[in-house]
């Protein structure tokens, strides 16, 4: 299972005073130094965290590979063919929204045109694309028809169940996980790669890492906050070590 990290919120620390410290870009240097297989960053259309800058100098210096999170909006997606990252997640985009919240709407028929025409824009640019959405297989399968590479399962709502107490959480839990679970392995099924992220901490991740069919978590926020008290480097090679001690490797394998 590869990790992602998503250094979004290193550039949010850096927007709140509009400095030039933290570094997203030296983050990224620090996290594959802890294990990272790849770097996640969401360039939103308002900018309120990652800059073209990062992205720019990101694509010149990450040696595993940058997965750009973009809105399927034709300027965003001409930045990603102009840079050509190693892929592009597309993702729902609102400017109220603190992060983004659930997957993307693929039942309304505006959103698939235009989901539909940026995946056919990146593909035609040599692009690996991946969908968020939720872990419903209809919407699994409107992503096979877009013709997308991979999805990213949505996992917002077994983060939120982790949070109950008692009975409640366990049966929660149980439900959410299933309901991964089934989700994952439609989505292989119809030969799509499966990825999963939102909401993962250390204390819930392992739970999820467990889901064969599920090949990669993207990773940002508790990565992030785990960061600013024991080191970038350190923060990532514990999260990777939950994820191999999930999939029942020995943390020793981690060079």
């Amino acid at each position: 299972m590869r990790l992602h990290i998503n250094i979004d919120h290193v550039a949010t620390v850096r927007q709140a005073r509009r400095t030039d410290e933290p570094d997203p870009v030296r983050a990224a240097v620090l996290a594959e130094l802890g294990g990272a297989d790849g770097i996640t960053v969401h360039l939103r259309e308002d900018r309120r965290h990652i800059q073209d800058r990062d992205v720019r100098l990101l694509m010149e210096t990450v040696r595993t590979g940058v997965n750009l999170e973009l809105a399927a909006l034709p300027e965003m997606v001409q930045i990603a063919v102009r840079l050509l990252p190693m892929a592009v997640t597309l993702v729902p985009e609102k400017r109220e929204e603190i992060t983004t919240e659930g997957g993307l709407q693929l039942s309304d028929a505006g959103t698939v045109q235009r989901v539909s025409q940026a995946v056919e824009t990146l593909r035609e640019a040599g692009i690996r694309t991946s969908l968020f959405v939720a872990a419903d297989p209809a919407v699994l399968d409107a992503a096979h028809d877009m013709s997308a590479d991979a999805v990213e399962l949505h996992t917002g709502g077994f983060a939120e169940a982790w949070k109950m107490t008692g009975r409640q959480r366990a049966e929660a839990v149980r439900e959410e996980l299933a309901r991964l679970d089934r989700a994952a392995a439609h989505g292989r099924a119809l030969d799509l790669d499966v990825h999963a992220g939102h909401g993962l901490t250390y204390e819930n991740v392992a739970d999820v890492a467990r889901i064969a069919a599920i090949e990669e978590l993207n990773i940002g926020h508790s990565v992030i906050s785990r960061a600013v008290l024991i080191g970038m480097e350190r923060a990532v090679r514990e999260m990777k070590t939950c994820l191999l001690r999930a999939r029942g490797i020995a943390p020793e394998s981690l060079s």
